[in-house]
């Protein structure tokens, strides 16, 4: 079942094809925000809690958008602002995204509490079938409870010019 992207791929390989359309740091994060959080603006995707700066989530927006696997609309209740929704393409992505969900939290320390985890792993059709459901529904609702977030100062910290003495440069 082939389709057509406006995205110039490496290689004829899938998962070639697929890294190139999904393999960024952010591609399936704002996916994942959009089928599971039931996010749908640019607003709550830059608030997400990721770190993602404007600049990126525009070009990763538009990149999606080129690849067919979301969609901008005018919002219903204000034709000015814009909500982003997911494509049949996009949401046929909920299987991968649970997989690496349920792996991610399996060989890696996340925040995702395991008695959720251990739910999904075992009704893993139903979690999918949801999704599905509430992406026809166009249902914001969340998919799932948002995880814990971590506390401040678990990230390395990124040097800004502020952090070097006056008159030396980052080099």
């Amino acid at each position: 079942m082939a389709r057509t992207s406006k995205t110039k791929f490496r290689s004829g390989c899938p998962v070639s094809v697929s890294l190139d359309l999904l393999g960024d740091r952010w591609s399936l994060l704002i996916a994942r925000d959009m089928m599971v959080r039931g996010y749908r603006t640019f607003r709550e995707f830059q608030h997400a809690g990721e770190g993602i700066a404007t600049n990126i989530l525009a070009g990763r927006l538009q990149k999606l958008e080129e690849g067919g696997i979301l969609k901008r609309e005018a919002a219903a209740d204000d034709g000015r602002s814009t909500h982003y929704r997911l494509t049949a393409k996009g949401i046929a992505l909920a299987p991968v995204l649970l997989e690496l969900l349920i792996w991610g939290a399996h060989h890696e320390k996340t925040d995702a509490p395991c008695s959720a985890i251990e739910k999904m792993e075992q009704n893993r059709a139903a979690v999918i079938a949801e999704a599905f459901r509430r992406w026809e529904l166009r249902d914001p609702t969340p998919l799932i409870p948002p995880f814990k977030v971590r506390e401040k100062g678990t990230r390395a910290k990124v040097k800004t010019k502020s952090n070097f003495p006056k008159g030396k440069s980052r080099r």
